[in-house]
């Protein structure tokens, strides 16, 4: 029988072989160990992601509660201080305004991050403390009564103090309008008001009819109450906007919070960080952010804006609580939208130069 001798080319080959398949081998166990510490890496970020939010709503439901706890101890003490020192109520309620207004720009400076029902739940808490802070302030500070004295005082003081006729939605009204700079009791008019540097306080639009509203860069707070026939067109707003008793306008706007309350048949054109809130108010449409002017992106930026986040058409009814759609709003069809909005202003002279608009609709 003959010997069996091996092949040196076939075991040279197998050697081969087995080195391919051990460098194929260590290859695919590479690709699965980088995979799987992707993965670990991604849980641990969301894992942060989730942690970081829950600590920034842990951190704001302290402040908030802090603050609210702060108020109510200040509402109580009204009654003793208006037995002990009657003097002192003015700047007491002064100071509880000011708190209040400081607790509703914290939920509006937190509002993107937190869930929509701890929204909803401060901004009734806040709704709760202007109405009784409102019953205890007429209550312990009456208005004086008509006096015989001083006539000729009396007749120059008139003019100042004007009493308008009570609407029907007077029993109603939720917001407090501050005494703010803005403008006020004008007609057919174009108003306009370019923000520079410091000059980003709060301002205010009231009982405006006819006119056409453009407030150019950055403000800290919008007050908005009884505008009819208007066309309002406002650069980025770093808190929030609050809007009452509107019939018949039409807003571009952009904030972190929009609360609309007595608005009939108006169109809004929203950016915004947290849901918008209407209440009161039917026959109201909502469609994106069209705003455009010199140095927009940079005021979008500064006011943490920049970002489209579809908010405008996310609305929360509040005097609608069932399940489904409620009939007081909708989506504004695309067809019947303005177009892009483009307002440019001679700085210098603060005068409208000219409008721009790709839709003549509006």
């Amino acid at each position: 029988m003959e010997e069996e001798r091996s092949d040196p080319n076939l075991q040279t080959e197998t050697l081969d072989l087995d080195a391919d398949l051990q460098k194929k081998h260590q290859a695919m166990l590479d690709r699965l160990s980088n995979r799987h510490q992707a993965r670990l890496d991604n849980s641990l970020a969301r894992r942060s992601d989730s942690t970081n939010t829950s600590e920034s709503t842990s951190s704001f439901l302290s402040r908030f509660s802090e603050s609210k706890q702060s108020i109510d101890s200040q509402l109580a003490d009204s009654r003793l201080i208006a037995q002990s020192d009657p003097s002192r109520l003015k700047s007491h309620f002064t100071n509880i305004s000011s708190s209040i207004s400081d607790l509703e720009k914290l939920v509006a400076e937190n509002s993107y991050f937190l869930p929509s029902y701890e929204v909803r739940s401060s901004l009734k808490t806040i709704s709760d403390l202007k109405q009784n802070f409102e019953i205890l302030n007429s209550e312990l500070i009456p208005k004086k009564k008509f006096s015989f004295k001083n006539k000729a005082t009396a007749k120059k003081e008139l003019p100042k103090e004007p009493e308008p006729a009570k609407s029907d939605t007077d029993s109603i009204s939720k917001f407090k309008i501050p005494n703010s700079p803005g403008f006020r009791n004008k007609t057919n008019e174009t108003l306009v008001k370019k923000f520079k540097g410091t000059e980003t306080g709060e301002f205010t639009l009231s009982d405006l009819d006819s006119c056409e509203v453009r407030l150019i860069g950055c403000c800290n707070a919008v007050f908005m109450n009884r505008l009819k026939n208007c066309k309002v067109y406002l650069g980025p707003v770093i808190g929030s906007i609050l809007i009452e008793e509107v019939e018949g306008c039409v807003f571009v706007l952009a904030s972190h919070q929009i609360r609309i309350h007595l608005a009939k048949r108006c169109d809004f054109y929203l950016r915004v960080r947290s849901r918008p809130i209407i209440e009161d108010s039917n026959v109201v449409r909502f469609a994106p952010y069209c705003l455009d002017y010199e140095g927009i992106e940079i005021d979008l930026e500064k006011a943490g804006l920049s970002e489209e986040t579809g908010n405008w058409g996310n609305v929360d009814d509040f005097k609608w609580l069932r399940a489904v759609q409620s009939p007081n709003w909708c989506v504004l069809a695309e067809k019947e939208r303005v177009g892009k909005v483009l307002v440019r202003i001679l700085v210098a002279e603060m005068k409208v130069v000219k409008d721009c608009f790709c839709n003549e609709g509006l």
